[in-house]
């Protein structure tokens, strides 16, 4: 079976850092995963300098990085103004990715609008994207959860979606924000989800976990039982929502690939190509990283025996 892996590390991970990781390395960290067989890579955001000032640097990280045919460079775009920066930029992104959180506490944290203010300007959103030639997709943030209200309820997850395919955006990926997800959980909702709004085709719908509870591979065992073929990552495990207290990091790539693969699944990765970019992280971002597989090795990464077995 053909899944689909996206990376947002250098994104969702590098906004988050203390120390500003330079354009130059954002190119070149891009332009190493762009050759390891990822479908979509999240490459920066078209937000506010002074909110994101991690991700200021978004037109010259576009025009600077390689475009490897067959994959798909993401920017995140908040609002309005976010569409039509990117719109403008000299070289543009594949694909545009809006938000909006499924809880309105959390709705106001990440994106300061009301959930009524942000759903406002979509229709906007999609026009400009679509008329400029570009795809958009939306993410429904704390889908499995928020840490401000707590439960977030299946029909409420069910009414955006509906309304996001009213719209007319080209995918949807439903966000567990901060790791609040379980394996039960994602699959009945998951399946309650293309059940009632079937997939035009095996990327429409992505499932984007994070590991604050230790759950985020589990759960993307059961979004594979549930039907979805297209899954987030973030090389070494970067990330951690800014507004979400207590949130860690992405599900790391390379540890998600290395269990695929082991099950049987056709990823198109290279594993070792990207367990090399997944080993420079440390040093690009100044501290350890989450990521198991970097540091013990692919699964059948045999090793010698001990010594007395070889006398």
């Amino acid at each position: 079976m053909r899944l689909y892996i996206n990376d947002v590390a250098v994104r969702d991970g590098f906004q988050i850092e203390k120390v500003f990781v330079p354009t130059a390395t954002k190119i070149e960290v891009i332009n190493q995963l762009a050759r390891t067989g990822l479908h979509k890579i999240e490459v920066t955001s078209f937000v506010s300098a002074k909110a994101i000032p991690a991700l200021a640097d978004a037109n010259e990280v576009l025009a600077g990085i390689d475009r490897v045919p067959g994959v798909v460079y993401v920017a995140l775009v908040p609002n309005i103004r976010g569409v039509q920066n990117a719109v403008a930029t000299a070289r543009k992104p594949t694909e545009m990715n809006a938000v909006v959180s499924a809880s309105e506490t959390h709705n106001r944290a990440n994106i300061n609008r009301r959930h009524e203010e942000s759903i406002a300007e979509l229709p906007t959103m999609v026009k400009l994207a679509h008329d400029a030639g570009m795809k958009i997709t939306m993410s429904l943030s704390t889908t499995f959860g928020c840490p401000f209200e707590g439960h977030v309820s299946e029909d409420v997850v069910l009414s955006f979606v509906e309304r996001f395919r009213n719209l007319g955006f080209d995918g949807i990926s439903l966000a567990d924000t901060t790791g609040m997800a379980n394996p039960r959980q994602v699959r009945d909702l998951t399946r309650k989800v293309l059940a009632r709004f079937p997939p035009p085709d095996d990327t429409y719908y992505t499932l984007h976990f994070h590991n604050t509870r230790g759950m985020g591979l589990a759960n993307v065992v059961a979004g594979i039982e549930a039907g979805v073929r297209s899954f987030d990552g973030s090389v070494s495990g970067l990330g951690g929502c800014p507004f979400a207290p207590g949130a860690t990091g992405n599900i790391c790539t390379e540890d998600m690939v290395n269990m695929l693969e082991d099950m049987g699944f056709d990823t198109r990765v290279d594993l070792a190509k990207l367990l090399a970019v997944a080993r420079r992280i440390p040093v690009v971002v100044g501290h350890d990283v989450p990521g198991q597989v970097m540091k013990a090795g692919q699964t059948l990464e045999l090793h010698e025996p001990p010594e007395f077995l070889r006398n």
